[in-house]
């Protein structure tokens, strides 16, 4: 006789797993209470990635106000005919090429 899957013999009883196992009202409670512990650690970590989010898109955007008020300060400080460099380039700007602030 052949399997439940067509796999000659295996019977077809073998390897069902039967719902009548008897759980008591305390494992029940201790599952329950376990699964509530994992549930409220979960919501403090999403609660905390949340935070972590905000306060990192708040630096970058103070990363962006400050490096346009630097562009805008080099632009205004940069005499006429020197090269001017932005914060983006790879070669940081000495004194000398700042305009001497």
């Amino acid at each position: 006789m052949s399997g439940p899957n067509g796999d000659p013999n295996i019977p077809s009883d073998d390897g069902i797993i039967e719902d009548e196992d008897e759980f008591n009202e305390e494992e029940y409670a201790a599952i329950n209470t376990m699964l509530d512990q994992i549930n409220s650690c979960l919501d403090d970590l999403e609660e905390r990635n949340d935070s972590l989010n905000g306060k990192l898109h708040e630096l970058l955007e103070s990363n962006r106000q400050a490096r346009q008020e630097f562009r805008v300060q080099l632009t205004t400080a940069t005499p006429p005919g020197e090269e001017q460099l932005f914060p983006d380039q790879d070669s940081p700007a000495t004194e000398g090429e700042k305009g001497g602030e």
